[in-house]
């Protein structure tokens, strides 16, 4: 036994023999390069059915031999890696215990009132707040110390700043990303991730407090650890109270009196619901906990588990084996991604034929083989198809030489962590260039409604669109949408109509659809300020630059891309199939008539900042992003408010008023 080894006797440590301590070490290994990887956000090395593979095979063996390897991961919680100021928790983060037996949550249960909820598939943040204020958000790290990430709170939606609560208060929470966001988020990122999770861990090592927000995570508290208040000593009542506060709370069910048919029924009515998708975040199990608190603190702790704290209840994956028929290979704006796609099989009451391999790395970790070669597949968490193994080889899978959207040469690249990906060398293939796609159907451009990135990438993979304007012509391929995986008549027939309903669009939200240089909303409004859409097109760069809030940059950058034979051909292209509202400029005696507004916060009076903003400017008004000199007004409906734009119109003596001051005023 080496010093890195602990014997709970002497006669088990005899037991193990150098096979099962070998064995031991390597998984150990395994599982904990995993888990690095994972807490930092790179490239995942295990499935999560990988995993829990491994960390039963070693807790078995540490059962069977009483010998615990040092730094094993049955023995500890995982840490997070995120550089900054470490933070000693002030409760212990524990993990919970896991089962995959019903019959045990309900041996668990002793009678007593239970709680079922979801667990999230995210990471764990812990908020404290003290006199109403949120003090410190800390990552979970390894349950005794974490990272102090309190700087990306306001980039993290559900956390409030402030509450009505002026007692300590200890939340515990996770930050999840939603499956239509994560995929949207895919969709125009120039970067691979495996799954929300992993997005959601390497966005909280980020600086940028932007950069993060815009990967769209939502923080979900799902349990209360301490409250500086008279509450009786309730799990479901001190959830409600934090839901008093304002807090959007995990969902949850109150179990009383379980039996072990009720808690069967219960647990079957929430797997249905992951099955079904009806919640929209990504889920790992089920979280069962007491009600009664004093009970529940009343247990042990063994290992990082406290006996009483609760149970994580977590499905037993549904496997199957079948034959790999080819790999397809689906392009984005990172990369071009190898798909799966083998013969038809039963999982989770759905048939399965395809299954995302993520990168070339992910096809090298697994041995996929070409046509023939057998795989095990599952639906993680029973919802997303994964190919955990391959059972038998055969032959070599190949990469294409030509991108399979526009045929331009590929080029297999690797990144700083090792990563291996296939990409498209043609910096204008329609693949590369989805962000313009979703420019053109945003609510700035020609306003389309419900046609997601994810879907747009599909519709490029399949050659339905070439250029912006074949947005226009989806129509034509209706039956061939219809028929795709995740999309069914309905969804077609949904999307033409939306289509159809965006065929007359006004002469400003095509100019800012076609994602020209320097050309946004307000920049296409005064452009078009005493011109037609055709003539504008026809308009030298001297005479825009004459435009007061032009100038000569943006001016020559539009007569740049105007000038280009294939712009001018989309351009006419686009105008055959849509309906132009020219623009008629404001009047200059509106109720906002040179005045310049800035807007932060939420609002409440307008449905969003768009709104106010179209009708600030309707009222002969400017809406900037950025207070300056120049700002007349901020509009922020929280008082207290301590961010940047306030900050800053507070220095330069600008008035902040209230969306309702707003109404009064303008309105």
């Amino acid at each position: 036994m080496t010093p890195n080894e602990t014997a709970a006797t002497p006669d088990n440590a005899a037991a193990a023999d150098a096979t099962q301590l070998e064995r031991m070490r390597t998984l150990v290994a395994r599982l904990n390069e995993a888990a690095d990887a994972y807490y930092a956000g790179r490239q995942e090395l295990m499935t999560d059915y990988e995993w829990d593979a491994a960390f039963d095979e070693l807790r078995s063996l540490e059962a069977a031999t009483g010998v615990v390897l040092a730094h094993s991961p049955t023995a500890k919680v995982s840490s997070d890696n995120l550089d900054g100021e470490k933070v000693r928790h002030e409760f212990p983060a524990l993990s919970l215990a896991k089962t995959k037996s019903v019959a045990e949550v309900a041996r668990w249960s002793g009678g007593r009132t239970l709680w079922l909820s979801w667990k999230l598939d995210g990471l764990t943040l812990v908020a404290t707040y003290d006199g109403g204020e949120l003090r410190r958000l800390v990552t979970r790290g390894d349950g005794a110390t974490g990272t102090n990430i309190t700087r990306l709170a306001s980039a993290i939606a559900g956390i409030p700043r402030s509450i009505p609560f002026s007692g300590h208060l200890v939340v515990r929470g996770e930050a999840v990303i939603s499956y239509a966001d994560f995929e949207e988020f895919c969709a125009e990122s120039k970067e691979v991730y495996a799954n929300p999770r992993n997005l959601a861990s390497g966005s909280l090592s980020l600086k940028d407090a932007d950069e993060v927000k815009a990967r769209r995570i939502r923080w979900i508290p799902f349990t209360p650890v301490h409250v500086d208040a008279q509450l009786a000593p309730s799990w479901g009542e001190r959830m409600a109270f934090l839901e008093s506060l304002g807090f959007a709370c995990v969902e949850r069910e109150r179990i009383d009196s379980p039996s072990p048919e009720l808690v069967q029924s219960a647990i079957e009515r929430w797997t249905r619901r992951v099955t079904s998708r009806e919640n929209p975040y990504p889920v790992d199990g089920l979280v069962v906990c007491y009600d009664d608190l004093e009970y529940a603190s009343g247990g042990t702790v063994t290992g990082h588990h406290a006996t009483r704290a609760g149970l994580a209840f977590k499905w037993a994956d549904e496997t199957a084996e079948t034959a790999l028929e080819r790999i397809e290979w689906s392009c984005a704006v990172a990369s071009i991604a190898p798909v799966a796609v083998f013969e038809p099989v039963a999982l989770e009451g759905t048939t399965v034929r395809r299954a995302s391999l993520c990168n070339v790395s992910e096809c090298e970790r697994l041995g996929i083989g070409a046509k023939g070669t057998r795989l095990e597949v599952i639906k993680a968490n029973k919802i997303i198809p994964k190919v955990v193994r391959v059972v038998s080889k055969n032959g070599e899978f190949s990469l294409p030489e030509k991108c399979p959207v526009c045929g331009a040469a590929t080029e297999l690249r690797t990144s700083a962590s090792g990563t291996k990906t296939l990409v498209c060398t043609n910096a204008e293939c329609p693949a590369r260039e989805l962000r313009k796609f979703m420019r053109f159907v945003s609510k700035d451009g020609m306003d389309i409604d419900g046609l997601a990135g994810a879907s747009i990438a599909k519709f490029i993979n399949r050659g339905f669109l070439k250029t912006v304007a074949d947005v226009y012509r989806l129509g034509e391929h209706s039956g061939e949408i219809a028929a795709m995986e995740g999309f069914g008549a309905k969804s077609a027939d949904k999307l033409a109509a939306a289509i159809a309903a965006a065929r007359r669009r006004s002469a400003v939200n095509i100019v800012t659809a076609l994602s020209i240089p320097l050309c946004g909303k307000e920049v296409a409004r005064l452009m078009l300020a005493g011109r037609t859409l055709r003539e504008l097109f026809e308009t030298d760069a001297a005479t825009l630059a004459g435009i007061d809030g032009i100038g000569p940059a943006k001016s020559e950058a539009f007569v740049k891309w105007a000038t280009v034979p294939a712009h001018r051909a989309l351009v006419d292209d686009l105008l055959s199939l849509v309906e132009v509202e020219e623009y008629e400029p404001p009047p200059a005696a509106g109720k906002c008539a040179g005045l310049s507004f800035v807007i932060t916060g939420d609002l409440a009076r307008y449905p969003n900042r768009a709104a106010l903003k179209e009708y600030i400017e309707s009222q002969g008004g400017k809406v900037s992003s950025a207070v300056s000199a120049k700002t007349n007004f901020l509009i922020s409906n929280d008082a207290g408010s301590t961010s940047s734009k306030t900050k800053k119109a507070q220095k330069l003596g600008i008035a902040v008023i209230t969306e309702e001051e707003f109404a009064e005023r303008f309105g």
